[in-house]
């Protein structure tokens, strides 16, 4: 590991942290950058997996305006995240990387696309906080788990998924559901990073410039999302998973 190579990963970090809190996409700037650095395709995506700590970090202290109210969801969701994090990180420690490899590509596509939809107005909203409350619980339950599932594994747009997922079964603002999405995606990290800590082959060298710059980036994002507008970022996030999607699609099928 080089200065160059570290200065060029700290860079890297700063973008990557820049796009996880803002829009979930932090390792489809960090990830290649430890391959452009030499590192083989398993340990880049442990090593990057132990760095983005640092962007659930800071995006979680930059949301902290949004995310008041949220105290009671999240204490109830965030568990389902660990879980989900963990079974991902195992998930690719013990299995084949292909056949979940050729799934990504459609929920990321999919959820691209929920973006960019428009929503329709809740017309009564006692119907909807009760439905929250009742059956679309389990299901909001299942779907984080199973993103969490895909974000212990690898995580490339992970945070697209809950975006979407949150603005359509949650009917949050983009910010607030931006900040939900930093939560999650945090823990169900974390809990990732803290397996890959003990039992994969995590290049420390190449997480201290990569973590720290996460950490810079994902601190700014939550501001700009706080400040833009909503349409126009909506649509850059879901654009952006839609190019991502057509990117993962093209290598594994092609």
């Amino acid at each position: 590991m080089t200065w160059w190579d570290a200065a060029f990963l700290a860079v890297a970090g700063v973008a990557g942290g820049l796009a996880g809190s803002i829009a979930g996409l932090a390792s489809v700037a960090t990830y290649p950058a430890l391959l452009m650095v030499g590192l083989p395709p398993v340990t880049a995506n442990v090593t990057n997996t132990v760095a983005v700590v640092f962007n659930g970090i800071g995006s979680v202290w930059g949301s902290r305006p949004e995310l008041k109210g949220q105290g009671r969801w999240l204490k109830r969701i965030v568990p389902v995240a660990a879980l989900g994090g963990a079974a991902g990180a195992l998930l690719l420690l013990s299995t084949p990387a292909e056949g979940f490899e050729k799934l990504v590509p459609m929920l990321i596509g999919f959820a691209s696309i929920a973006i960019l939809l428009p929503r329709r107005p809740n017309r009564d909203a006692r119907v909807a906080s009760h439905r929250r409350h009742t059956a679309t619980v389990l299901l909001e339950s299942a779907a984080i788990f199973t993103i969490s599932i895909y974000g212990g594994y690898f995580g490339a747009a992970a945070g697209v998924l809950l975006i979407a997922l949150l603005l359509r079964a949650g009917g949050a603002t983009l910010p607030r559901a931006n900040a939900g999405k930093n939560v999650l995606l945090g823990v169900s990290n974390s809990v990732a990073a803290l397996i890959f800590v003990f039992v994969a082959p995590v290049q420390w060298l190449a997480v201290i410039p990569l973590g720290l710059g996460c950490l810079i980036g994902s601190r700014l994002g939550p501001v700009v999302v706080r400040h833009a507008p909503a349409g126009p970022l909506k649509v850059l996030i879901g654009a952006g998973g839609l190019l991502l999607a057509i990117k993962l699609a093209l290598d594994a099928y092609g």
